[in-house]
């Protein structure tokens, strides 16, 4: 079942609003001055315009309700007299909204004969429609060059463009007039590839000159979930990123909405976006992570080291000790122990720290012989009985020994030791008023837990040699995601009304084979794993079918990670009341914080 090749009809939404079919009403007022929320319009004169076509007009006198001032009534000719028996304001403007409708405002310096309409409503408690505006004086000063046009006011440019009617300070004739030169933008924005409404809000944000001429990178991209790469002269990439539109989120890169310097500056050097469309968008999001980390395009920050991470290795050696390693080895079988990943290096330092305290491990960094010769330890932990001291020749091997298998326990699954050791330990710096101590070792503990939890929930899925899962979209369709060994081999969707499982079965036939990782890691990024474990405990994701069940040891960290996770919102909600209004301490307040902290 080809789900992937039918055709979809895009929304109106993605194709856009053509110009050529929108219906604009151009409005123009005279008032008497002052603010709009006075309201004093004197005139309103409009004309309805569709296609180039003039559809209707509307004109009226208004009464302002208040004195014209002389300066005024000199400079449009609308006098106390020739309003005296016009329509009130209210009356008025409720007569042009019924005119105007749901269309497309059109106004020269619109922010002015805008706000008084506005006015007007707000005065006399009229709906406003919030119809969409259009400042004709706006485009003009983007579309027009300074040595064409020596400013854009109303005369100016219908004097440029010669128009058949010219501005006269009264309302219907400047209405006529913005008519006209709207009409002569709108054949000039042409050549800015603006053809819809859409583009004209783009062309008349506050952008750089930049992203105004590299709007053409939008133009032809598919109106579907997947990955876009922004690309220099060389097809380099400078920046990658995933939407569920394409066309849309690479258009934003262009408006004021994007204000980022280095994405302006990303922009600048930009000769080409390339899109790649995907089934979902879960299939998008791990196509751009992947893409990130074998590209390293410099103007991601996010991922770029996605397949740098930390893990905690109990070693194979004479006298194994944990260490701190960016790389798995085929030696589980002789005894190795992973947990992890860390996000950082310090993280995987305290988690350590947690379990050497507890089970006593060497945490010296020699290479030490099968058989010692030394019988000197090799420092101050040996001396303090902190370690069995295996780098002596009269160590006893025994007693090592059952420190490298408590150790082993500790990071195969059983996390009860370590809990135990270090909540003792913060119970007692507690009780002695040493709570920064305290909650240091909070910190290793939950770093120590949580890290055992992940390396178990990466396990099942890394080791996974097949899972497939749905989940229903809403119109009633599916998305279907084959997962291999932690790594998405295939994504596919089911539209409403058809039978998935014959989808299902091409899916798998044709889904990528992947090479299992060394255990406990996935065959691809863990990044991408997380990913798909996030996806897969997602509210209504099904399980087709696995080819083992999902377990984990039941002492794993689960518990002791939301214990965790819950007494730090304790404590945090705690201490930020530590300090009154008074700005003075309130340490039964900050004990009592941490009394709670440290008790399971």
């Amino acid at each position: 079942m080809p789900m992937s090749s039918q055709a979809t009809q895009l929304s109106w939404t993605d194709l856009g609003s053509a110009l050529s079919d929108l219906t604009f009403v151009v409005v123009d007022l005279e008032t008497t001055g002052g603010a709009a929320v006075d309201a004093g319009i004197t005139e309103i004169g409009a004309v309805k315009v569709r296609g180039g076509e003039i559809i209707g007009e509307f004109t009226t006198l208004v009464n302002p309700g208040i004195p014209i001032p002389p300066f005024i009534a000199s400079l449009t000719g609308i006098n106390d007299s020739m309003v005296a028996a016009s329509p009130n304001v209210h009356i008025a403007v409720s007569m042009f909204l019924e005119f105007s409708g749901e269309c497309v405002f059109v106004a020269h310096n619109a922010p002015y004969d805008i706000g008084f309409l506005k006015g007007a409503c707000a005065k006399f408690d009229l709906p406003w429609p919030n119809n969409r505006v259009i400042d004709t004086a706006r485009i003009a000063r983007l579309a027009l060059h300074r040595d064409e046009v020596r400013n854009c006011k109303l005369g100016t440019l219908a004097k440029f463009f010669n128009t058949e009617i010219q501005p006269t300070h009264r309302a219907f004739d400047d209405a006529r007039a913005t008519t006209d030169v709207l009409h002569r933008l709108f054949e000039r924005l042409g050549d800015y590839g603006v053809h819809t409404l859409e583009d004209l809000n783009a062309f008349t944000s506050r952008v750089s000159d930049v992203q105004r001429t590299k709007r053409h990178l939008a133009d032809g991209l598919p109106a579907k979930p997947g990955v876009y790469i922004f690309q220099d002269p060389q097809g380099k990439s400078l920046y990658i990123g995933t939407s569920k539109n394409i066309r849309n989120r690479v258009r934003t890169y262009f408006t004021a909405s994007e204000n980022r310097r280095r994405m302006s500056e990303m922009i600048n050097i930009a000769v080409r976006v390339t899109p790649i469309v995907c089934a979902t968008i879960l299939e998008a999001k791990i196509r751009e992570l992947r893409l990130i980390v074998s590209e390293q395009p410099r103007y991601n920050r996010r991922s770029r080291a996605a397949d740098t991470v930390s893990w905690l290795k109990l070693t194979v050696e004479p006298a194994p000790r944990i260490i701190i390693t960016n790389t798995i080895k085929a030696d589980v079988a002789q005894g190795a122990r992973y947990i992890g990943p860390f996000t950082s290096r310090a993280a995987a330092q305290q988690a350590m720290s947690a379990i050497n305290e507890t089970v006593n491990l060497r945490t010296c960094t020699l290479k030490i012989a099968t058989s010692p010769k030394s019988n000197i330890p090799g420092c101050v932990r040996a001396e303090i009985g902190k370690c069995a001291a295996p780098c002596t020749s009269d160590h006893d091997r025994d007693v090592y020994s059952l420190v490298v298998n408590s150790a082993a326990m500790c990071m195969s699954g059983d996390v009860r030791p370590v809990v135990q050791y270090i909540t003792e330990r913060m119970n007692k710096l507690s009780q002695e008023e040493r709570f920064e101590e305290a909650a240091a070792w909070r910190e290793a503990l939950g770093h120590y837990v949580n890290a055992s939890f992940r390396t178990y929930r990466l396990r099942w899925l890394s080791t996974q040699s097949e899972v497939v899962a749905a989940q229903p979209t809403i119109d009633g369709g599916w998305e279907i995601h084959v997962i291999r060994f932690g790594r998405l081999a295939a994504a596919g969707t089911v539209e409403p009304g058809f039978d998935p499982m014959p989808h299902i079965d091409a899916l798998i036939a044709t889904a990528e084979f992947i090479v299992p990782g060394l255990d406990p890691a996935p065959a691809g990024v863990t990044e991408e794993t997380f990913d798909l474990l996030r996806w897969l405990e997602t509210d209504g994701v099904r399980l087709v079918s696995v080819s083992t069940p999902a377990h984990m040891p039941i002492h794993c960290g689960g518990k002791e990670t939301v214990q965790l996770s819950d007494i730090r919102r304790v404590v945090n909600e705690r201490l930020s009341a530590v300090s009154d209004p008074g700005g003075y301490s309130r340490p039964e307040g900050k004990r009592s914080a941490m009394t709670r902290m440290v008790n399971f």
